[in-house]
């Protein structure tokens, strides 16, 4: 019985989420739809073209794999991509095969009617019953995608907010809601994705708000009966980007205000860019018909860098301020500072302050004191990174053999011990704590763990050697 185009990707769909992250297979295949099948070719439909560039990126060999098993040998791949959705009207769509990368950069923008550009990145539009307004964006021009720098912490929100610069309203990334820990740099990205917005479409109104000013400017409407002013001025934006929206929580009659522009933008095909502290399941005190609407598109979050990005951090840092280092001296900035990025950069101006003003150059003893002068009043948490180098100092191996899929005892036992250490210093899941330990399942950090704990308790010897280990890792906490 010859299967349909239906049957056969829901087949594929249940490989995939098999083998992939429950949040990686609802962001990037939920959306697909199937489209055709004829002559071992499967075409589906994605939503922009940027899907199907991270698609043939990151996860063709897997759907190769799901293809063949349920179509044969010779099955082929091609994209239906949706290019322009936003002015209502059946989507433009454009056929390609998967590896004719050259037919997918030509997007369908088109630019709303009645828009002139004003001066220096300003935007002047008419508003009915009003006279003309001049818009300015309010964008710092400092933070750029160029000195963002990408790593696994925000790679996901990093590629979303890019693909939407290009095609701002025509992806599916509407909204694209960036959440996370205080000074992660989600305010970088979202004057990132507005910055290129405007390189990239200068006839656009783009404005950047943090949610602060946006309550103090509803009240101040109210206040002066300009409530309806306040209304058209936001629902004629193309581009509205909100930081901090978490600010909103508690604040009812916002809300009200909040969601109307919503829906008046999206409904328009228009784009918005939100931030938060923390993910939309997570927001309190938020209206659940605004809480669905922030999950109408990407929600992308940003964490703290591992060391290798935060040591490219640094590094950029640097470059940009003109001021050099040695590499000893940043590695000890990186394995020391994890608690924030903006804690990083705030260590690097401490010793380019120092530099400048004493003329003196920095060794890493005096680097060593500054930087502990520079936290002595900062909680700082113990990363898994300064564990794994603690503990692979300590026994004489490298971290990279910890890594390693050998089965060697003593690389084992040393890799069981960072798992102990890390499940008892760090705020991190077991699931995560085994992805850095050498992509290890929460079922093997559990057993270490396990393992550790009865070592402890019945050899002298370890106990001993866990007591040493343990203060070496409590230095740093002082």
């Amino acid at each position: 019985m010859t299967k349909t185009h239906t049957e056969v990707w829901e087949k594929i769909l249940k490989f995939l989420s098999d083998n992939l992250s429950a949040q990686t297979y609802r962001t990037w295949f939920e959306p697909i739809v199937p489209v055709k099948l004829e002559n071992d070719v499967l075409t589906i439909q994605v939503p922009s073209q940027f899907y199907c560039e991270w698609i043939e990126e990151h996860y063709i060999p897997l759907l190769s794999t799901a293809l063949r098993k349920e179509i044969g040998p010779n099955a082929r791949l091609e994209y239906n991509i949706v290019m322009d959705k936003r002015k209502g009207g059946p989507p433009f769509t454009l056929t390609v095969p998967p590896t004719d990368k050259a037919a997918l950069h030509n997007p369908d923008m088109k630019v709303p009617v009645g828009i002139a550009t004003g001066p220096k990145g300003t935007t002047v539009y008419g508003i009915p019953g009003l006279a003309k307004v001049k818009v300015e964006s309010n964008l710092s021009p400092s933070y750029t995608f160029d000195n963002f720098v990408e790593g696994e912490c925000n790679r996901l929100a990093r590629a979303a907010g890019y693909a939407i610069s290009k095609n701002p309203g025509g992806t599916s990334f509407n909204p694209l809601f960036i959440y996370g820990p205080t000074g992660m740099g989600k305010t970088h990205l979202a004057n990132a994705i507005g910055v290129e917005i405007k390189k990239n479409h200068p006839d656009l109104t783009v404005l950047y708000v943090r949610a602060e000013k946006f309550i103090n400017q509803f009240v101040e409407a109210v206040r002066k009966d300009s409530l309806k002013d306040f209304l058209i001025f936001y629902q004629n934006l193309d581009v509205l980007i909100v930081d901090d929206v978490h600010e909103l929580a508690g604040k009812e009659k916002t809300q009200d205000v909040f969601f109307n522009i919503f829906n008046q933008l999206h409904m328009e095909g228009k784009q918005i860019v939100l931030t938060s502290d923390t993910a939309p399941s997570d927001l309190k005190g938020m209206e659940n018909r605004l809480l669905s609407r922030f999950k109408w598109g990407l929600s992308a979050d940003l964490s703290m860098p591992d060391l290798e990005t935060r040591i490219a951090i640094l590094r950029k840092k640097l470059y940009y301020d003109g001021i050099e280092l040695p590499d000893e001296i940043i590695e000890h900035i990186a394995y020391s500072i994890t608690s924030s990025i903006r804690e990083l950069e705030g260590a690097v101006i401490t010793l380019t302050a120092h530099l400048v003003l004493t003329k003196k150059n920095i060794t890493l003893e005096l680097a060593k004191n500054l930087i502990e002068r520079f936290v002595q009043n900062t909680a700082r948490e113990i990363s898994i990174e300064y564990i794994q180098k603690i503990v692979c100092d300590y026994y004489g191996i490298t971290v990279e053999q910890m890594k390693s899929k050998t089965r060697r005892r003593e690389v084992v036992q040393t890799r069981q011990i960072i798992m102990y250490f890390s499940k008892l210093y760090t705020k991190h899941s077991l699931a995560s704590i085994g992805q850095l330990c050498g992509n290890k399942d929460h079922a093997t950090v559990l057993h270490a763990c396990k393992t550790v704990s009865n070592l402890r308790d019945t050899d002298k010897n370890f106990r001993s050697q866990l007591e040493e280990l343990e203060k070496k890792i409590n230095i740093h906490r002082l």
